[in-house]
């Protein structure tokens, strides 16, 4: 699984069953998908 973060957008690659755990955990410790933009 891959995960590319650009300046305004996320790209995550991978099996689906991967990318569900990933966006969980993410939700965890960023309530806002801006927020985990603006975490660099």
């Amino acid at each position: 699984m891959k995960v590319y973060r650009l300046s305004r957008s996320i790209v995550i690659t991978g099996k689906a069953w991967q990318i569900r755990y990933l966006l969980k955990e993410y939700a965890r410790r960023y309530p806002l998908v801006k927020d985990w933009l603006a975490d660099r």
